[in-house]
């Protein structure tokens, strides 16, 4: 669960980090109508589509045995999705389309990963400070 949360949180930091570093470049007036969009649709992604995905993946968590492999934070399936993601972000990277446009992009994903990461956080703690039973996603209130 923990290095689930650190994953998606390390990712989700990573893309506004370089959203927050191509946005720096342009003048402010162009950088803050678009860091702004990309802040809102972060909260939109996070809300309609990542959110269930983060809480599908505590569930599936939630019902593995003491010792998982290590790659069990994310479903089997999961992985063909990273690498489709892997290889857009590096395709869009390499287009013609303006860093600062990225940018919103980047804030999307990245942002709804990070708001995301944090309900493996939740979870953690009502499982191990609050010794509740690691049980459905009740996290979603």
């Amino acid at each position: 669960m923990a290095l689930a949360g650190l994953m998606w949180s390390v990712v989700g930091v990573v893309l506004c980090h370089l959203a927050y570093v191509w946005l720096k470049a342009v003048p402010w007036s162009r950088a803050l109508p678009l860091g702004l969009l990309g802040v809102a649709s972060a909260l939109v992604a996070y809300r309609y589509g990542f959110l269930k995905i983060a809480l599908k993946n505590i569930d599936r968590l939630c019902l593995l045995t003491e010792k998982p492999c290590i790659f069990a934070f994310q479903a089997w399936r999961s992985y063909l999705i990273i690498v489709f993601m892997v290889a857009l972000g590096i395709a869009l990277r390499s287009s013609p389309i303006p860093r600062h446009i990225l940018a919103v992009i980047y804030t999307t994903i990245g942002g709804a990963l990070f708001l995301s990461s944090l309900h493996f956080y939740r979870r953690i703690w009502r499982v191990k400070i609050r010794k509740q039973p690691c049980v459905s996603s009740e996290d979603q209130g």
